[in-house]
């Protein structure tokens, strides 16, 4: 009887014979316009490789000179998402993704509640849509400001599963919001939709306010956080700049844009804020990038074979020695978080806009 082949040895067969493809095919055709205003004067922002999990790859992120829109381009294909998400919240051989860890800082409790406590203005909403929901912790968190709210969770991932199991979610939807059949069974369904550092990773950031518009009851309240494009720690940090989140964001949108189509869809702006939605992580986020491009490769089952038990050991000690450096790198940056989101090196914000009557 044949031997059953390693669960990590089959992966890694499987990335292999993926990759032997080449990663052309993972993406769409390069555009020459804006996919938000369709102006063709762009500028190339950034060339970069995938600086978290190091699958291979080269990624340009562009920007629009006319309205300031910044989008991967070419964009990954729906197989090149699949294929780059894959295995992003996994610990592979034990690793520890520190990368990760930092670039998803923003979905920290205590950031989470503060979104939650600025619909506190408003009725308590009886019934809350988290989209891009993942985990749950979103609602888990802002269940905690909300008590009598029921929280639903959407994602296209198992994760949604996971959530509703754990109790962080009562009703979990796995799918797109944008999918025509998810969009019939949640039609007006909803008090409060929440897009938490959703918009960047979607191919169609107007069709996904097109949807929650269409889940939302009438003078329901959409909450959106993003990151800016417009923050100085990208032009600063460069291709370092944690928000970048290359190759899984494709658009990073500033908020005027954001705002005019909002208004153009005829919802009333409530408010604006671009100081709680920060995030202290950039110095830090930057210098972890930096050190995962330089430390030995860990072992990954897109990588031809296994590091040897010598680079362990090394990347393992190299990771222990600069460990201080991260702290002190994130120390940093609580410590100026509080001058700094009050100038133009805030780098997200934050809308609440009522929804039609």
């Amino acid at each position: 009887m044949p031997s059953t082949p390693h669960p990590d040895a089959a992966r890694r067969a499987e990335y292999l014979g993926e990759l032997a493809q080449g990663t052309d095919r993972f993406h769409e055709p390069r555009r020459v316009d804006c996919p938000w205003c369709g102006s063709t004067r762009l500028r190339t922002r950034l060339r970069t490789r995938d600086l978290v999990q190091h699958k291979p790859g080269t990624f340009v992120v562009d920007q629009c000179r006319d309205c300031a829109h910044t989008f991967q381009n070419p964009r990954l294909s729906a197989e090149g998402v699949a294929f780059y998400h894959r295995d992003v919240h996994e610990d592979h051989a034990g690793r520890e993704h520190l990368a990760e860890r930092i670039l998803t800082a923003h979905g920290g409790a205590r950031r989470h509640r503060a979104a939650a406590r600025a619909m506190l203005t408003f009725p308590e909403p009886e019934s809350w849509l988290d989209v891009g929901t993942g985990h749950g912790r979103f609602p888990q968190a802002a269940k905690e400001v909300h008590p009598y709210t029921s929280f639903d969770g959407l994602d296209p991932t198992r994760r949604v599963e996971t959530a509703r199991a754990a109790g962080r979610v009562e009703e979990a939807h796995r799918g797109h919001l944008t999918d025509p059949e998810i969009l019939a069974r949640l039609r007006s369904r909803y008090d409060v939709v929440s897009m938490v550092h959703h918009l960047e990773h979607t191919p169609d950031p107007r069709a996904e306010l097109r949807a929650a518009l269409t889940v939302l009851r009438p003078g329901g309240h959409l909450l959106i956080e993003v990151s800016d494009p417009d923050c100085a720690f990208g032009a600063l940090l460069g291709k370092w700049w944690a928000s970048y989140g290359q190759p899984r964001r494709l658009q990073l949108m500033p908020r005027d844009n954001l705002l005019a189509e909002l208004e153009g869809l005829g919802c009333a702006i409530v408010t604006t804020n671009r100081r709680e939605p920060h995030t202290p992580y950039d110095i830090a986020g930057a210098l972890t990038l930096a050190l995962g491009r330089v430390l030995p490769a860990p072992d990954a089952p897109w990588r031809p074979v296994s590091p040897t038990r010598l680079r362990r050991g090394v990347r393992t000690a190299l990771a222990g020695a600069t460990a201080p450096l991260v702290v002190g790198a994130t120390a940093l940056d609580h410590v100026w978080a509080p001058l700094l989101r009050r100038t133009r090196f805030s780098n997200a914000y934050r809308i609440i806009a009522r929804s039609p009557a």
